[in-house]
């Protein structure tokens, strides 16, 4: 796939990035794989059978499965799969073609790629989606490949974690209801808290905890004033369980309370 153009990659709808469910269990269809299936795990413990072969699965597992394939799978329910796939086509004939499976132990660069493919197409009518997805997917293609030669790949980490920390930056922006801890969102950055903790604020120019009360508060005031709810389900949409500490919250912030603003 090196010297394959970016537009003969043929996206296909079926992508995702998921987490199993504890009963999660891949059956082998009566009819094999029509198209290639780009699979990869993030976190977990199974087994995975491609053509009757077994394989123990991990993090940094990664698959490409090509059409004519039989796949199965299972995994831990104590220790369940968080895995991406990426079905597509080629309409050019082919030369170079990633193995069938390898054991990414640099995983950063790649899980990077993964996130951005999917997070194109998460939002409807992005521009140029379809075409920066393509592009994606080749870099893959290479990067898969250049694994198999040991050819060191460009470090590009700095630039890639000051991104994954802007993704997460959003992400609060766009969910400020969830419970958020720096716990959870430097697991989900795959850093230590406390260096996660010296990035975002590094770069965010806020710490952590601030940013995310930050974030509830302007999403109350535009709920108080353009929603038309009143301060109780304003509370209770943001994850407060006590109106009272929301409101002394709310003025420490604004410096009103939310009955003023609404």
């Amino acid at each position: 796939m090196l010297k394959t153009s970016p537009s003969s990659f043929v996206l296909k709808r079926a992508f995702a990035k998921i987490v199993c469910e504890p009963g999660w269990k891949w059956q082998k269809r009566e009819k094999p794989l029509e198209n290639y299936d780009l699979f990869y795990v993030w976190s977990g413990e199974g087994i995975l059978v491609l053509n009757d072969r077994p394989t123990p699965i991990g993090k940094g597992s990664c698959f490409l499965f090509r059409p004519g394939d039989y796949t199965s799978a299972t995994h831990n329910p104590q220790k369940p799969l968080v895995l991406t796939y990426i079905h597509f086509d080629v309409k050019e004939p082919l030369e170079d073609v990633p193995a069938p499976y390898r054991l990414l132990e640099d995983t950063l660069d790649f899980e990077f790629m993964l996130s951005r493919y999917v997070r194109l197409f998460l939002n409807q009518g992005t521009y140029g989606a379809e075409e920066e997805a393509q592009l994606i997917l080749k870099q893959m293609m290479i990067y898969l490949l250049r694994q198999e030669r040991h050819v060191p790949a460009p470090q590009t980490v700095s630039h890639h974690l000051d991104e994954t920390i802007q993704e997460i930056a959003n992400y609060i922006l766009q969910h400020p209801g969830l419970p958020h801890s720096a716990k959870d969102l430097a697991a989900r950055a795959g850093l230590s808290p406390r260096y996660f903790s010296i990035k975002f604020k590094e770069l965010t120019g806020s710490p952590v905890q601030a940013y995310i009360i930050k974030c509830r508060i302007d999403r109350a005031q535009h709920l108080l004033v353009h929603a038309g709810m009143n301060v109780t389900e304003v509370a209770e949409a943001l994850g407060y369980r006590d109106i009272f500490f929301f409101s002394r919250q709310f003025k420490q912030y604004t410096g009103k309370s939310p009955s003023e603003i609404r």
